[in-house]
């Protein structure tokens, strides 16, 4: 089986090795239709775009993501296509909420409510962690709270009026584009610090620059951009925190990501997939305040990216990966 794989996905390779497939990597800009025309499978992470444009008259009929998200994947058209789609749904989740708690102590070590917005994944431990420290959490989470009944979740409003932090932690999708809109903004009562570390479009970036600048919102934490890599000057400018786009870049998520990845081609092979992903690392029940901050150097990353904001790309694909919690 020819397989074309992105050449920037840490620890696939020896992975792939054990595998019957013929792996070509490649840099994600040479992902054309022309170089996969006659390839079975992609490994790919979220810069190369898996749509008609890249996949009509290929013969690609697997399609794995190193990533949590598939938004760079246009699923409608692999359902009609007969296209297999994996991706690695909680990979990372212990990184992002580490990220959350650093950015946190940073910004507003002295919050009491932390509203979170999509409680998934990463949404679960930062609910986790934050309720040992003892905040007030409130959890919006429309999918779940329909799943599971509403005891335990909230409206976006209530969050939105008492919170002193709100972070967001949902997929990126026609309900969620946009969702702190200037109507959001609007309703802010604390003035909170927003946090993004799940998708850049979830949040309207011109409206939360008006909101800062209207002292409607207190702060800004973002690690989620939209337009990446040519981001928000005037947001990059306001934000106490500003990262690109590397939250969940912590060596066992890439771990994690890969094995997920390398486990959905084996099934698609007809093999047993390792399920090693599950013992990469284990992840803390609780956390401090003062472990999280003391684990990751935010203001470094933030101290970067001001510094090198043309080199987005290549400070997230250089970005040197750090250790969990």
């Amino acid at each position: 089986m020819k397989l074309i794989v992105e050449n920037n996905i840490p620890h696939i390779a020896p992975l792939l090795a054990e595998l019957p497939v013929e792996p070509l990597f490649l840099p994600p800009g040479a992902i054309t239709r022309d170089a996969i025309i006659d390839a079975e499978g992609l490994i790919v992470r979220t810069r190369t775009r898996c749509d008609a444009a890249l996949l009509d008259g290929t013969a690609v009929r697997f399609i794995a993501t190193a990533t949590i998200g598939t938004d760079h994947i246009d699923l409608d058209y692999c359902r009609r296509r007969g296209i297999t789609v994996a991706s690695a749904p909680g990979c990372n989740a212990p990184a992002v909420a580490q990220w959350v708690f650093a950015a946190l102590a940073a910004v507003r070590p002295d919050a009491q409510t932390l509203g979170i917005v999509g409680c998934g994944h990463v949404g679960s431990i930062v609910e986790r962690w934050g309720r040992a420290m003892g905040l007030r959490i409130l959890v919006n989470d429309p999918p779940r709270a329909m799943r599971e009944g509403p005891e335990g979740f909230c409206d976006l409003a209530t969050i939105a009026r008492e919170a002193d932090v709100i972070t967001f932690h949902t997929p990126l999708d026609a309900t969620t584009r946009h969702l702190a809109s200037r109507e959001f903004f609007a309703a802010l009562r604390r003035r909170p610090a927003i946090f993004n570390a799940a998708r850049g479009a979830i949040v309207d970036t011109s409206a939360l620059v008006e909101a800062l600048d209207k002292g409607l919102a207190g702060a800004a934490a973002i690690d989620c951009w939209e337009n990446e890599p040519n981001i928000s000057a005037a947001l990059l400018e306001r934000a106490a925190v500003a990262t690109p786009h590397i939250a969940g870049y912590s060596r066992q998520g890439k771990m994690r990501a890969s094995i997920m990845a390398a486990d959905a081609l084996r099934r698609y092979l007809g093999m047993a997939p390792t399920g090693a992903a599950e013992s990469v690392h284990r992840v803390p029940e609780t956390v401090s305040l003062a472990e999280a901050a003391a684990s990751y150097d935010i203001a470094a990353d933030t101290a970067l990216l001001r510094a090198r904001t043309a080199e987005f790309e290549a400070l997230r694909n250089g970005y040197r990966l750090r250790e969990e919690l």
